[in-house]
C-alpha cells in the first residue's frame, strides 16, 4: 500500500532499500557493524514517509472503519494508516517513527522530527536504535495479531506477495467461514485458501470498490 504513496519496498527493487543491500540496514549485525549507516539509512526513510501522503487505499479502509470494527495488521513500517485515520493498527515490523534504548527495548519514544544522531539517548545514556524488527529478530506483535485474525469475520489481504514469514501465514489462521480478499497486481489464487477472492489491482483502486461493495452488501 504504501508504494502508491511513493513509499519504496525492498523487494520491489530487487533486495534493496534506497540503493542498500538489506543486509547492510536491516540486520542487528548490520547495527552492530556500522550503526551509522544504519541511522542514516532510517533517517532518510523517515524523511521521505513525512513527505509523503495516505493514498485513497489507506481512506478506503478509515471509510470501512466507520461501519466495521477493522484491526489493520500491518507489515509496512511507516505511518500513513494512522494519518489517514485508522484507529486499530498492528505495525507487526515496527514503526519508523519510533526509536528505542539499546539499553532496555521497553523503553521506546517518539522521534522529533526524522533525524536520529549518534548524540539521541535514551534517558539510561545508551543510544537510540530506530525501533523496527529487523531481519533475524523476533516480531513482538505476532501472538495479537495471530488472536485478532483468528476472530475475524472477514479477512482482507492487501499489497503483499505472501512471502515473508510469519506474517505471510496468517491468512492460514483465519476462520474458514470468513470472507476473505486478496488485493495485489501479482496476486495469484491459493488453492488451500477457502472463500478467498482473488483481486489483481492496486490497493489504491481496487479497495474503494471493495469497501463500496462491502457497505452496499451490508445494507449501509
Amino acid at each position: 500500500m504504501s508504494a502508491e504513496s511513493g513509499i519504496r519496498t525492498f523487494r520491489d527493487s530487487g533486495g534493496l532499500w534506497e540503493e542498500h543491500n538489506i543486509n547492510d540496514v536491516a540486520t542487528p549485525q548490520a547495527w552492530h557493524r556500522d550503526p551509522e549507516l544504519v541511522t542514516r539509512f532510517y533517517n532518510q526513510r523517515r524523511k521521505q514517509m513525512q513527505e509523503s501522503a495516505p493514498n485513497s487505499g489507506h481512506l478506503a479502509l478509515v471509510q470501512l472503519e466507520s461501519h466495521y470494527h477493522v484491526t489493520i495488521i500491518t507489515q509496512n513500517v511507516d505511518d500513513l494508516h494512522e494519518r489517514a485515520g485508522s484507529s486499530h493498527v498492528m505495525h507487526l515490523h515496527g514503526e519508523l517513527s519510533k526509536c528505542r534504548s539499546t539499553a532496555d527495548p521497553n523503553l521506546v519514544y517518539e522521534v522529533d522530527g526524522w533525524e536520529l544522531t549518534a548524540e539521541s539517548k535514551c534517558e539510561l545514556g545508551s543510544r537510540l536504535r530506530p525501533h523496527i524488527v529487523w531481519f533475524g529478530e523476533d516480531v513482538p506483535m505476532m501472538g495479537n495479531a495471530l488472536r485478532s485474525t483468528a476472530d475475524a469475520d472477514m479477512f482482507l489481504i492487501v499489497g503483499t506477495s505472501l512471502e515473508v514469514y510469519p506474517a505471510a501465514g496468517l491468512v492460514l489462521q483465519a476462520p474458514i467461514h470468513a470472507d476473505k480478499f486478496y488485493v495485489d497486481p501479482n496476486a495469484k489464487n491459493i488453492s488451500n485458501i477457502e472463500n478467498l477472492r482473488v483481486i489483481t489491482e492496486k490497493a489504491g483502486t481496487a479497495l474503494p470498490k471493495l469497501v463500496e461493495e462491502l457497505l452496499m452488501k451490508s445494507g449501509i
